[in-house]
């Protein structure tokens, strides 16, 4: 086993790493203001963007959930990366050579975490079947993809490739490359047999390397291609450490820029359809991964569409016509009250999917199918109604009883009277009864997807922080603000105020973890700076608190100055001192002065020297906060 990485090339991967390209790879960012840039969190629900990243310090923070750090960080919460694995990915992006203790350089195969080794087996996994597509066994995946209307050049684009007719070439070609029987396994590229032996997991098909939003190949999808084949129509990489189907959209690595872009995202149901769509002209098109589309991935949507109150996305869900096809949009609508933006279902008038029918009828009908698109909600009423005999008494009841739901959940507030009179009007009932089915609806208690909790439940806990209710509050976090932000300028002057002039406890606590850090006076800022005063909090909140500040604007309108730093903590100064000018005022008014002669004249004197001293520290903060 090596040793743990060098903190001096932990601290270069930190500054050579620019977090806003780390985070843009799954989350819309917008600019904030000062120099800030927000969005919604990846490692929450929100409608509202609380998760604010900082450039200029190389930090994020949520304001919702109170997750923050530096992009080292980020990779382990969002993809439960190791901390050592996080800083490999992070210096091979950034092309820096890690040295270990005791170990030198690192050694390849035993240095890099699981993760990364599993990666770049599915990497050669897709060179070589890449290469298997051109060679004369492939044949019959060639005719196919030329018969579904892609040409070579199309292939490579989405990196299609082909299983040999061999039970275990794939295991020998990385075997010999280095990997252990164990990783193939664990990736997913090869099993056991029933002989012990290794064989590939994926034989005679057609393969798509199916890719998470970083880029990353981290699975495959299998065509079956010959007759004689007894195994699904499609075949998926299992369940891995690093493939979830439920959190995986193919194509969503060529779309997710346009998706940000557009604020539309277009779902289809297969990988030729993702195919066609782009290659048609709707490049925001995505599908799941031999997996209902599910709350997880509504999760990776919602973050790329800045789908929020102010903000909101557009999602296009296209299924076949048939009963299978209205089945899935029914789905769809049960999940679509997850997303704040509009929802809309395109159905081919002839039932075809977008691939066959960019083959019968060409490019513009694909992109003409998602410009007639409809409403979801219009389309599920259809679907309800469509099930009942509207000809008889009974069968109205029962599509009203039926539908009413569907808009009692409509979130759009406002819409829900037009489709309230809409339903009453299908139906051909009185628009009486059928308003007073929708509230019916309405008010029964909604329940959460993960196991019947009502949905405040659900929610993540807000980690306990101070709040900024009195001037002291605000002074105290303007003045570790610049102690984090910039300690070159806070420099020795906030040094010299220690955590005792800090009034809230968790303030305290942090200053003296700053204390514990060197002190500002040693620091030169940014994400390593932050990482070293958050490692000196023993306090969790406090933690938390420190990665809140790191991101939060100052409250000035221009750049920090000397003078700026100089008014915050002569206000910082003067709170303490009026505070224990305060506490000396209680004690003398309850002491004897005849009684108690030498100690009321020692403690009129201190009182006399302190309000001093806060008329100097009050006329240095004039023009302050």
């Amino acid at each position: 086993m090596a040793g743990r990485i060098r903190d001096e090339d932990i601290s270069l991967v930190r500054e050579r790493t620019s977090i806003v390209d780390i985070i843009s790879e799954s989350v819309t960012l917008k600019s904030a203001g000062g120099g800030n840039l927000k969005g919604l969190c990846p490692f929450h629900d929100e409608k509202t963007p609380s998760f604010t990243v900082a450039p200029g310090r190389n930090v994020y923070f949520c304001h919702g959930c109170g997750k923050g750090g530096d992009a080292i960080t980020f990779l382990m919460e969002a993809e439960h990366l190791t901390f050592v694995e996080s800083v490999e990915r992070l210096a091979g992006r950034a092309g820096i050579q890690l040295r270990y203790i005791e170990a030198g350089p690192a050694p390849v195969r035993q240095q890099t975490g699981q993760r990364q080794r599993l990666v770049a087996a599915h990497a050669a996994a897709m060179e070589f079947y890449a290469d298997q597509l051109t060679s004369p066994g492939a044949r019959a995946a060639r005719e196919f993809l030329a018969r579904r209307g892609f040409d070579r050049e199309s292939a490579q684009r989405y990196g299609c490739g082909f299983a040999p007719d061999a039970w275990d070439e794939l295991t020998r070609h990385l075997r010999q490359r280095g990997y252990t029987a164990q990783e193939l396994v664990s990736a997913g590229l090869a099993r056991q047999a029933r002989s012990g032996s290794l064989i590939d997991r994926f034989r005679r098909r057609l393969l798509w390397p199916i890719r998470e939003l970083s880029g990353d190949v981290i699975g495959f999808g299998a065509r079956k291609l010959f007759d004689d084949d007894d195994g699904p129509k499609y075949l998926n990489t299992p369940e891995t450490p690093i493939y979830k189907k439920s959190h995986v959209l193919y194509g969503i690595d060529q779309a997710k820029r346009e998706i940000a872009r557009q604020g539309r995202a277009v779902i289809v149901e297969g990988y030729t359809d993702v195919m066609a769509c782009h290659l048609a002209g709707v490049p925001t098109a995505v599908a799941t991964c031999g997996t209902a589309f599910g709350a997880d991935h509504i999760g990776v949507l919602r973050r790329l569409l800045m789908d929020t109150d102010a903000v909101a996305g557009e999602i296009i869900f296209t299924f076949d016509g048939d009963a299978a096809g209205q089945k899935a949009a029914l789905r769809a609508f049960e999940e679509d009250q997850r997303f704040v933006g509009r929802t809309f279902i395109a159905v081919s008038p002839d039932n075809m999917d977008p691939c066959d029918l960019r083959l019968a009828k060409g490019d513009l009908a694909v992109r003409d199918l998602v410009a007639r698109r409809e409403p979801l909600v219009d389309f599920a009423l259809r679907q309800v109604i469509n099930r009942f005999d509207l000809d008889t008494v009974d069968g109205r009841v029962e599509a009203m009883r039926r539908a009413a739901p569907l808009v009692a959940k409509l979130k759009d507030r406002e819409k829900k009277p037009e489709y309230v009179r809409k339903l009453a009007g299908d139906l051909g009932m009185e628009i009486e009864p059928v308003q007073r089915a929708v509230l019916a609806a309405a008010a029964a208690p909604t329940r959460s997807t993960t196991g019947g909790r009502p949905e405040s439940a659900d929610r993540p806990p807000t980690p306990r922080r101070p709040e900024p209710d009195d001037p002291q509050t605000l002074v105290e976090r303007e003045a570790l603000k610049l102690g984090l932000q910039v300690p070159v300028l806070a420099g020795p002057m906030f040094d010299t105020l220690g955590p005792e002039v800090y009034q809230h406890p968790l303030h305290a606590v942090v200053r003296d973890a700053i204390t514990r850090a060197g002190g500002v006076a040693t620091a030169v800022g940014g994400a390593v700076w932050i990482e070293q005063v958050r490692d000196g909090c023993a306090d969790v909140a406090a933690n938390a608190l420190v990665a809140e500040l790191a991101v939060e604007p100052l409250r000035l309108d221009r750049e920090a100055d000397p003078h700026y730093v100089s008014v915050t903590l002569a206000r910082l100064q003067w709170g303490a001192v009026t505070a224990r000018i305060r506490d000396l005022k209680s004690k003398v008014q309850r002491i004897n002065p005849v009684a108690n002669k030498d100690e009321y004249l020692t403690l009129a004197g201190e009182l006399f020297s302190l309000e001093q001293h806060a008329r100097a520290l009050r006329e240095q903060a004039v023009g302050g906060l």
